[in-house]
């Protein structure tokens, strides 16, 4: 590891911690030239599978698109950060449980769906009627009764 002052690559860890609900590793190190002390942290990079969007297109998954996506339905909603957070994490769990290298976008689509069901029923709708693409009201109103089922 690279000192951030000196640029020594000669640290030794001082101290270690598991942050993010184990997700993470928070270490202090000290320079062994400079004898500065700074923190880094380490987490698992696990590759995800690449999006096959509805034009035949593929993308990275990409985790920031899928927050922006989660917090537009549930804007004004009474769901917690963190609560935000854990769906993140499971979506992204369900993603590499899969095993496949891409997945269909509605696929993808229909895990949030089914993960808003469950968080908001509000936000489940809003999120439906944008990703569906609602014509009229009348598929508005049948998703909502759906929701009763």
């Amino acid at each position: 590891m690279f000192c951030p002052f000196c640029s020594e690559q000669e640290t030794k860890v001082i101290d270690s911690r598991l942050v993010a609900e184990g997700h993470q590793v928070r270490r202090r190190r000290e320079c062994m030239v400079c004898h500065e002390r700074f923190t880094t942290f380490e987490s698992a990079e696990l590759v995800m599978p690449r999006v096959i969007k509805r034009d035949g297109s593929r993308e990275p998954f990409n985790e920031d698109k899928l927050r922006a996506g989660l917090q537009r339905a549930l804007e004004k909603r009474p769901v917690s950060t963190e609560r935000v957070e854990e769906v993140i994490l499971s979506l992204k769990s369900e993603l590499r449980a899969t095993g496949e290298r891409e997945v269909s976008s509605e696929f993808l689509g229909n895990l949030i769906m089914n993960a808003l069901k469950e968080l908001d029923k509000v936000a489940y709708v809003r999120f439906a009627s944008v990703y569906r693409s609602f014509e009229d009201i009348r598929e508005f109103g049948e998703e909502i009764a759906r929701l009763g089922d």
